[in-house]
């Protein structure tokens, strides 16, 4: 019997501060019971897992093991312009001459993740190779 994934678990400092870059990256809420200083908190997704935040004592040290990546509704590179302006930093650019390609940045706590091309590129150049190895 198949088993489903209920959430994905971002390690913090500050749980709510950290979803609430997240809520403005995924344009949800953050859920109506948490508050500032909890030890955990969330943001419902309406479809696949919920994003879920919990307070840790250390510090991210290395690179992360599990990661997200998000395919925007507009084009990847005005959203690596938004979540730039939200607080996230560039950490690698794999962009292609051709268009292809992704970018991986960090959430302000320095969790990576992937920006791939956006739902019209992809549908413009619905061939085109987006191979994404992991060697973020």
């Amino acid at each position: 019997m198949p088993t489903s994934l209920r959430n994905v678990c971002f390690d913090s400092a500050d749980p709510y501060a950290l979803a609430t870059f997240w809520s403005q990256v995924v344009d949800r809420p953050i859920a109506a019971e948490c508050e500032p200083g909890e030890e955990e908190t969330y943001i419902e997704m309406p479809e696949g897992p919920d994003l879920f935040f919990q307070r840790v004592p250390e510090s991210k040290i290395v690179k992360n093991r599990v990661h997200v990546c998000l395919t925007p509704e507009t084009r990847r590179d005005e959203e690596i312009d938004r979540l730039t302006a939200l607080g996230a930093t560039l950490v690698d650019d794999h962009r292609n001459p051709d268009g292809t390609g992704w970018v991986v940045l960090a959430d302000p706590e320095g969790n990576e993740f992937c920006v791939l091309r956006g739902k019209a590129e992809r549908a413009a150049f619905p061939h085109a190779d987006d191979s994404h190895p992991v060697t973020t």
